[in-house]
Protein backbone atom coordinates (compact mmCIF):
# COMPACT_ATOMS: atom_id res chain seq x y z
CA UNK A 1 0.00 0.00 0.00
CA UNK A 2 1.45 3.56 -1.07
CA UNK A 3 -0.38 5.52 1.20
CA UNK A 4 -0.46 4.73 4.92
CA UNK A 5 -3.97 4.44 5.93
CA UNK A 6 -5.54 6.71 8.94
CA UNK A 7 -6.32 4.96 11.87
CA UNK A 8 -9.35 5.43 13.43
CA UNK A 9 -9.99 3.95 17.11
CA UNK A 10 -13.06 3.16 17.80
CA UNK A 11 -14.01 2.74 21.97
CA UNK A 12 -17.06 0.34 23.21
CA UNK A 13 -19.67 0.66 26.11
CA UNK A 14 -18.47 2.56 29.07
CA UNK A 15 -15.98 4.22 28.22
CA UNK A 16 -15.01 6.99 25.85
CA UNK A 17 -12.44 8.20 23.35
CA UNK A 18 -10.13 9.00 26.28
CA UNK A 19 -9.60 5.21 27.01
CA UNK A 20 -8.00 4.63 23.94
CA UNK A 21 -5.04 7.40 25.01
CA UNK A 22 -1.95 5.68 25.34
CA UNK A 23 -2.46 4.09 22.18
CA UNK A 24 -2.82 7.54 20.48
CA UNK A 25 -0.04 8.52 21.81
CA UNK A 26 1.93 5.64 20.88
CA UNK A 27 0.51 5.69 17.44
CA UNK A 28 1.11 9.41 16.92
CA UNK A 29 4.50 9.43 18.15
CA UNK A 30 5.09 7.29 15.43
CA UNK A 31 4.15 9.30 12.35
CA UNK A 32 0.97 7.77 12.22
CA UNK A 33 -2.60 9.73 11.24
CA UNK A 34 -4.49 8.92 13.91
CA UNK A 35 -8.57 9.52 14.28
CA UNK A 36 -10.33 9.11 18.01
CA UNK A 37 -13.73 9.54 17.21
CA UNK A 38 -16.83 9.35 20.17
CA UNK A 39 -19.37 6.89 19.58
CA UNK A 40 -23.15 8.00 20.77
CA UNK A 41 -23.44 5.07 22.25
CA UNK A 42 -27.25 4.71 21.45
CA UNK A 43 -28.01 1.79 18.96
CA UNK A 44 -25.55 -0.73 16.98
CA UNK A 45 -27.10 -0.02 13.47
CA UNK A 46 -27.23 4.25 14.50
CA UNK A 47 -23.52 3.73 15.60
CA UNK A 48 -22.27 2.33 12.30
CA UNK A 49 -23.76 5.25 10.48
CA UNK A 50 -22.10 7.34 12.61
CA UNK A 51 -18.73 5.92 12.51
CA UNK A 52 -18.68 5.19 8.73
CA UNK A 53 -19.83 8.48 7.86
CA UNK A 54 -16.48 9.79 9.98
CA UNK A 55 -14.46 7.18 7.68
CA UNK A 56 -15.93 8.48 4.71
CA UNK A 57 -14.69 11.86 4.92
CA UNK A 58 -11.39 10.46 5.48
CA UNK A 59 -9.13 10.99 2.56
CA UNK A 60 -7.34 8.18 1.20
CA UNK A 61 -7.37 4.12 3.06
CA UNK A 62 -8.60 3.81 6.78
CA UNK A 63 -7.77 1.11 9.18
CA UNK A 64 -10.57 0.42 11.73
CA UNK A 65 -9.52 -0.56 15.57
CA UNK A 66 -12.44 -1.32 17.69
CA UNK A 67 -12.54 -2.06 21.15
CA UNK A 68 -15.35 -4.14 23.15
CA UNK A 69 -18.53 -2.95 21.49
CA UNK A 70 -16.49 -1.21 19.74
CA UNK A 71 -15.61 -4.18 17.35
CA UNK A 72 -19.50 -4.83 16.60
CA UNK A 73 -19.51 -1.02 15.63
CA UNK A 74 -16.59 -1.88 13.04
CA UNK A 75 -18.13 -5.12 11.75
CA UNK A 76 -20.92 -2.84 9.88
CA UNK A 77 -19.49 0.48 9.49
CA UNK A 78 -16.19 -1.58 8.24
CA UNK A 79 -17.62 -2.17 4.41
CA UNK A 80 -17.10 1.42 3.99
CA UNK A 81 -15.47 1.64 0.72
CA UNK A 82 -12.23 3.19 1.93
CA UNK A 83 -11.44 0.91 4.48
CA UNK A 84 -8.69 -1.33 4.33
CA UNK A 85 -8.59 -3.28 7.44
CA UNK A 86 -10.34 -4.11 10.89
CA UNK A 87 -8.50 -5.02 14.00
CA UNK A 88 -10.70 -6.25 17.00
CA UNK A 89 -9.36 -5.36 20.19
CA UNK A 90 -11.00 -7.31 22.86
CA UNK A 91 -13.99 -7.20 20.92
CA UNK A 92 -17.11 -8.47 19.20
CA UNK A 93 -16.39 -9.98 15.46
CA UNK A 94 -20.52 -10.37 14.91
CA UNK A 95 -21.36 -12.74 12.30
CA UNK A 96 -24.16 -10.76 9.89
CA UNK A 97 -27.58 -11.37 11.52
CA UNK A 98 -26.46 -11.51 14.66
CA UNK A 99 -26.47 -9.34 18.29
CA UNK A 100 -23.82 -8.76 20.72
CA UNK A 101 -26.86 -10.80 23.01
CA UNK A 102 -26.43 -13.90 20.74
CA UNK A 103 -22.69 -14.01 20.71
CA UNK A 104 -22.13 -13.52 24.04
CA UNK A 105 -25.08 -15.67 25.47
CA UNK A 106 -23.81 -18.61 23.75
CA UNK A 107 -20.71 -18.69 26.45
CA UNK A 108 -20.88 -18.69 30.33
CA UNK A 109 -21.33 -15.39 32.14
CA UNK A 110 -18.63 -12.51 32.69
CA UNK A 111 -17.80 -10.94 36.06
CA UNK A 112 -19.81 -7.97 34.69
CA UNK A 113 -23.74 -8.72 34.63
CA UNK A 114 -24.42 -8.75 37.97
CA UNK A 115 -23.00 -5.13 38.40
CA UNK A 116 -25.23 -3.69 35.93
CA UNK A 117 -27.17 -0.19 36.43
CA UNK A 118 -30.11 0.69 34.48
CA UNK A 119 -31.20 3.66 33.92
CA UNK A 120 -34.01 5.22 31.90
CA UNK A 121 -33.19 8.19 29.67
CA UNK A 122 -35.72 10.50 27.50
CA UNK A 123 -36.26 10.13 23.55
CA UNK A 124 -38.16 12.61 21.90
CA UNK A 125 -41.58 11.54 21.04
CA UNK A 126 -41.30 8.68 22.05
CA UNK A 127 -40.81 6.14 25.18
CA UNK A 128 -37.70 6.23 27.20
CA UNK A 129 -34.94 4.57 26.43
CA UNK A 130 -32.52 2.39 28.69
CA UNK A 131 -28.72 3.47 29.52
CA UNK A 132 -26.46 0.32 30.94
CA UNK A 133 -23.76 1.27 32.96
CA UNK A 134 -21.36 -0.05 35.59
CA UNK A 135 -21.51 0.73 39.14
CA UNK A 136 -18.99 2.64 39.78
CA UNK A 137 -18.05 0.78 42.81
CA UNK A 138 -17.20 -2.37 40.80
CA UNK A 139 -16.27 -0.76 38.39
CA UNK A 140 -11.98 -0.95 38.81
CA UNK A 141 -12.11 -4.38 38.98
CA UNK A 142 -14.48 -5.35 36.56
CA UNK A 143 -14.13 -3.12 33.87
CA UNK A 144 -10.56 -1.80 34.59
CA UNK A 145 -9.02 -4.47 36.33
CA UNK A 146 -5.24 -4.32 36.22
CA UNK A 147 -5.23 -0.30 35.20
CA UNK A 148 -4.08 1.53 38.19
CA UNK A 149 -6.46 2.35 40.86
CA UNK A 150 -6.30 5.77 40.90
CA UNK A 151 -6.88 6.22 37.03
CA UNK A 152 -9.67 3.14 37.07
CA UNK A 153 -11.76 5.54 39.54
CA UNK A 154 -11.32 8.09 37.12
CA UNK A 155 -12.84 6.07 34.36
CA UNK A 156 -15.54 4.51 36.63
CA UNK A 157 -17.20 7.93 37.46
CA UNK A 158 -16.85 9.32 33.56
CA UNK A 159 -18.01 6.15 31.66
CA UNK A 160 -20.26 6.44 28.80
CA UNK A 161 -22.92 4.13 29.03
CA UNK A 162 -24.49 2.50 26.39
CA UNK A 163 -28.15 2.12 25.47
CA UNK A 164 -29.71 -1.34 25.88
CA UNK A 165 -31.02 -1.28 22.58
CA UNK A 166 -27.83 -2.38 21.18
CA UNK A 167 -27.39 -5.41 23.02
CA UNK A 168 -30.31 -7.01 20.71
CA UNK A 169 -29.76 -5.09 17.49
CA UNK A 170 -28.36 -7.58 14.70
CA UNK A 171 -25.70 -6.21 12.11
CA UNK A 172 -26.96 -6.00 9.05
CA UNK A 173 -23.53 -6.69 7.29
CA UNK A 174 -20.11 -8.32 8.65
CA UNK A 175 -17.48 -6.12 6.83
CA UNK A 176 -14.48 -8.94 7.90
CA UNK A 177 -16.10 -11.21 5.17
CA UNK A 178 -14.60 -8.68 2.38
CA UNK A 179 -12.26 -6.83 4.76
CA UNK A 180 -8.85 -8.05 6.12
CA UNK A 181 -9.10 -8.24 9.91
CA UNK A 182 -6.48 -8.99 13.03
CA UNK A 183 -7.21 -9.62 16.61
CA UNK A 184 -6.59 -9.22 20.06
CA UNK A 185 -7.75 -11.83 23.21
CA UNK A 186 -7.57 -10.36 26.59
CA UNK A 187 -6.91 -13.57 27.89
CA UNK A 188 -7.43 -12.09 31.31
CA UNK A 189 -10.83 -9.97 30.54
CA UNK A 190 -13.29 -9.94 33.40
CA UNK A 191 -16.08 -8.24 30.91
CA UNK A 192 -16.18 -10.56 28.02
CA UNK A 193 -15.54 -13.90 28.59
CA UNK A 194 -12.49 -14.36 26.60
CA UNK A 195 -13.80 -16.97 24.20
CA UNK A 196 -16.46 -14.91 22.95
CA UNK A 197 -13.27 -13.40 21.19
CA UNK A 198 -12.12 -16.40 20.66
CA UNK A 199 -14.58 -17.94 19.12
CA UNK A 200 -15.54 -14.62 17.03
CA UNK A 201 -12.23 -14.48 15.83
CA UNK A 202 -12.05 -17.80 14.78
CA UNK A 203 -15.18 -17.87 12.98
CA UNK A 204 -14.37 -14.44 10.85
CA UNK A 205 -10.87 -16.04 9.84
CA UNK A 206 -8.56 -13.29 11.23
CA UNK A 207 -5.26 -13.31 9.81
CA UNK A 208 -3.41 -12.83 13.06
CA UNK A 209 -4.95 -13.02 16.71
CA UNK A 210 -2.67 -11.84 19.63
CA UNK A 211 -3.17 -13.50 23.31
CA UNK A 212 -2.52 -10.90 25.69
CA UNK A 213 -2.37 -11.91 29.65
CA UNK A 214 -3.93 -8.59 30.13
CA UNK A 215 -7.21 -7.18 31.60
CA UNK A 216 -10.40 -5.84 29.46
CA UNK A 217 -8.96 -2.17 29.34
CA UNK A 218 -5.87 -3.63 27.57
CA UNK A 219 -5.04 -0.14 25.83
CA UNK A 220 -4.58 1.22 28.96
CA UNK A 221 -2.91 -1.69 30.57
CA UNK A 222 -0.58 -2.56 27.47
CA UNK A 223 -0.69 0.40 24.82
CA UNK A 224 2.67 -0.99 23.36
CA UNK A 225 1.28 -4.14 22.35
CA UNK A 226 -2.36 -3.18 21.19
CA UNK A 227 0.19 -0.15 18.96
CA UNK A 228 2.41 -3.27 17.74
CA UNK A 229 -0.50 -5.38 16.60
CA UNK A 230 -1.95 -2.27 14.74
CA UNK A 231 1.16 -1.28 13.24
CA UNK A 232 1.78 -4.88 12.26
CA UNK A 233 -1.34 -5.49 10.43
CA UNK A 234 -0.31 -1.88 8.20
CA UNK A 235 2.94 -3.66 7.45
CA UNK A 236 0.87 -6.65 6.69
CA UNK A 237 -1.34 -4.06 4.51
CA UNK A 238 1.82 -3.11 2.41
Amino acid sequence: MSVSPTIVLVHGAFADAASWAPVTRALLDQGYTVRVPAVPNRSLIGDAAYIRSVVEQIEGPVLLAGHSYGGAVITVAGVAENVVGLVYVSGYALEEGESLGQLQGGFPDSDLAQHLVYTPFPVEGGEPGTDVSVEVAAFPEVFAHGVPLERAEVLAVSQRPLAALAFGENAPVAAWKTKPAWGIVSSADHTINPDVERFGYQRAGLRTVVELDAPHLVMQSHPAEVAKVITDAIADLA
